[in-house]
């Protein structure tokens, strides 16, 4: 156990831990922050961003980049690992990581965003990373002249559909329900490619290949007919699960196992444990939110430290 106590440990280095770091450095707390990916899931943004502040567009790396550069003027120290367990006693937290690495600190913000949502289809698991991934920016480049299959007619299967246009021939959207509930700029930007069909009342039920890839079977609810399409890969869009299993009874949840918070403070129900961004309740995802939310909970964090 290391011998030094934090004021405030990070977990998560999405925007809302990036942002929470800026403030809490600026009111010179001691923190550290404890992160899997510096980034989150900016990094795996298909399309630029054209709704952050400042920036007409700027892609997910860049911007990532811009907060990495901004967080060095502070020298913030930066673990990248995994967060498995937190822990409270009396007033101090014990932070422990899936590499056996142990912190103390006074406050906690959980900042962790949320993981992809498993489709849980016959061949889904066998096939992962043999075509079948979560993440289009990663993988996307491999199928260059190929047929792909997204899973999830919201905004994100849109968006990685739109992606893969550049690299793909031809593109189908599957989505469960009797439309798609991507906006209709995304709908627009999909039909101009010319590449993307979009299937609805759509539920998958296998992927088949040998070694890899080479088939999707879907019900086609409208008729109660099983068809089956030849695709090279397919990509998984049908949202995320907050990741904060690791607080255990720590902190409330909904039924969607995010955190509920006070929207003032980001506080939870446990003193000195605020959480920020993806992983709390809230119906808007939104990089700038999470910003918002980071800031909220840092300056929460140091109006109890001030308390006690």
């Amino acid at each position: 156990m290391k011998d030094k106590i934090y004021d405030l440990i990070i977990v998560g280095g999405g925007p809302a831990g990036i942002t929470a770091g800026i403030y809490a450095s600026r009111q010179k707390l001691k923190t550290l922050l404890i992160t899997k990916v510096f980034g989150g899931q900016v990094l795996e943004k298909a399309l630029k961003i054209e709704n952050y502040p400042g920036f007409e567009e700027i892609s997910g790396k860049e911007l990532v980049e811009r907060f990495k550069k901004q967080l060095a003027k502070y020298n913030l120290p930066i673990e990248i690992d995994q967060v498995k367990k937190i822990e409270k006693e009396d007033q101090i937290f014990l932070v422990e990581t899936v590499s056996q690495k142990k912190f103390k600190s006074l406050t906690v913000i959980v900042a962790t965003g949320a993981e992809p949502r498993i489709l849980n289809a016959k061949g889904e698991k066998e096939f992962l990373g043999k075509g079948v991934s979560y993440c289009v920016t990663c993988d996307g480049p491999l199928f260059r002249g190929k047929k792909v299959a997204v899973i999830g007619g919201g905004n994100a299967g849109f968006e990685a559909a739109i992606f893969l246009a550049g690299i793909a021939n031809k593109i189908y959207i599957l989505e469960f329900s009797d439309k798609v509930r991507a906006d209709k700029e995304n709908q627009k930007l999909a039909k101009k490619t010319g590449k993307i069909e979009v299937i609805l009342q759509a539920k998958v039920k296998e992927i088949k290949g040998e070694k890899f890839v080479s088939s999707l079977v879907y019900e086609d609810l409208a008729t109660g007919k099983e068809k089956e399409i030849a695709v090279d890969g397919v990509f998984i869009e049908i949202g995320r699960i907050p990741a904060t299993l690791f607080l255990g009874e720590l902190a409330d949840f909904n039924e969607k196992n995010e955190i509920l918070v006070d929207p003032e403070t980001m506080a939870t129900k446990t003193p000195g444990l605020f959480a920020a961004g993806d992983c709390t309740v809230g119906k808007v995802k939104q990089i700038v939110t999470a910003c918002a939310q980071g800031a909220k909970a840092a300056l929460a964090a140091y109006d109890y430290l001030q308390k006690i």
